[in-house]
């Protein structure tokens, strides 16, 4: 397998979900070997973070969302667009950005992946280099469990449990065409009293109905379904965007119980120490 870059510059425009904050992307193509790079251009110097280089600890989860960065130079609410440079095989592209939250656009990763096919997909002349595992990685908090397990291909086990949607369990190799179809399209969610106390909170303040899917007791409110579980298939490309913060894509075998932004950073913690990659 060989990796892969966009062949064309392309512009995105939307709005943050927890900031309101307006901003624009500019994805543009990367040479071999040089990783997922985000550029605030909005900030003095103009500074660039490249997944690779992040510092765990330095950085992390905000709430409700994955943060990564130190001081100004944040990038917030990575794991929608990373879930669709992971989901299609991107392994080197610039971002530029012109504020500090990535856009919500309608809450899941369809519209990144529909513009990143419109930019075209560029094979490049080196290997695509994976991280590999070589014995079982796992973490734990509460009720919550993550872990992964040394596989050829890449599948996910993952388990939910949420008040006012209930039990759920999703199993299933992923690839490429099962990603845009079946994980790219499932939006956030959250439940009616957990939208009250956001919006109290000043966070939220791009979110509406239909990008998110504000969950009452007769399902959600003024929206319908894409799936019957999509709640469930978000949390799994939430956890798709996270693992892709390790630097390269992976293979293995995850077994989630309840996991969320936390559990999944600190998972990608223990995958980026053992530095086994090929």
């Amino acid at each position: 397998m060989k990796q892969r870059t966009i062949r064309n510059t392309i512009r995105i425009e939307g709005v943050g979900l927890q900031t309101g904050n307006k901003v624009s992307l500019i994805l543009k193509s990367s040479p071999e070997n040089s990783g997922i790079s985000f550029i605030r251009t909005d900030l003095a110097e103009k500074p660039l973070l490249n997944l690779r280089s992040i510092e765990f600890g330095a950085g992390g989860t905000a709430e409700r969302r994955t943060t990564v960065g130190l001081g100004p130079m944040q990038i917030q609410t990575t794991e929608h667009l990373l879930a669709a440079l992971a989901g299609i095989g991107i392994d080197n592209i610039v971002i530029e950005m012109n504020n500090v939250e990535l856009p919500g656009l309608d809450g899941s990763a369809k519209g990144f992946l529909n513009s990143i096919k419109k930019a075209g997909i560029a094979e490049q002349n080196e290997e695509k280099k994976f991280l590999d595992l070589k014995s079982p990685l796992w973490c734990s908090s509460g009720d919550s469990f993550l872990a992964i397990f040394p596989d050829e291909c890449f599948s996910v086990t993952y388990m939910l449990s949420y008040p006012g949607i209930g039990t759920h369990l999703f199993n299933a190799m992923i690839d490429e065409k099962y990603f845009e179809k079946e994980i790219a399209p499932a939006r956030t969610f959250c439940s009616q009293a957990e939208a009250m106390e956001l919006l109290k909170r000043g966070l939220g303040k791009g979110a509406n109905y239909d990008n998110t899917l504000v969950m009452g007791p007769n399902g959600p409110i003024n929206n319908t379904l894409r799936f019957t579980d999509e709640p469930l298939r978000h949390k799994v490309l939430d956890l798709m965007g996270d693992l892709y913060l390790a630097g390269r894509p992976v293979k293995g075998r995850v077994i989630a119980v309840k996991s969320g932004h936390k559990l999944n950073m600190e998972l990608v913690g223990k995958l980026r120490s053992q530095k086994i990659s090929r």
